[in-house]
């Protein structure tokens, strides 16, 4: 398991030193291999969504050829993010790893924290969320069900 932090660690300081984003890493790891690398690149992408657990899933997902990592694992150098727990949860990994909190990432700046108060239902006011009516998307998605099923 250190092992994978370290290389974790490593990928956050190259990333951090080369001013790709904040001090954070990731591995996807299957069978004992590392499949996929990630450190945050939101400022060398532009990108918000550029953090390490995403850049690591992008990787593996493009090494093993599948959008499904089931049976893998990931080990970050901090709790994922919201975002970054969809992800993990949309690419089948079961088990994550990691080693600074939300907590201890907020302390310097970032925040996670944000986010969560929003998903439970403690901070509504930093989104607008509506839904509309429209009738062509209604009938995308019955298309759509009526091609697969």
């Amino acid at each position: 398991m250190q092992e994978y932090f370290k290389k974790a660690i490593d990928l956050a300081r190259v990333g951090v030193k080369n001013k790709e984003g904040g001090p954070f890493g990731a591995v996807v790891v299957k069978d004992g291999q590392i499949i996929g690398f990630g450190n945050n690149k939101v400022l060398k992408e532009n990108d918000p969504t550029s953090h390490a657990e995403i850049v690591a899933i992008r990787d593996a997902c493009k090494r093993i050829n599948s959008y499904n990592l089931e049976g893998a694992k990931i080990y970050s150098t901090s709790e994922p993010c919201p975002m970054c727990l969809s992800a993990i949860i949309w690419a089948n990994i079961k088990e994550v790893y990691f080693v600074t909190t939300r907590e201890e990432v907020g302390s310097i700046g970032f925040r996670d924290d944000l986010i969560y108060n929003y998903l439970e239902g403690k901070k509504k006011d930093i989104l607008n969320l509506q839904k509309v009516e429209n009738f062509e998307c209604e009938k995308l998605l019955l298309d759509y069900k009526n091609t697969i099923y």
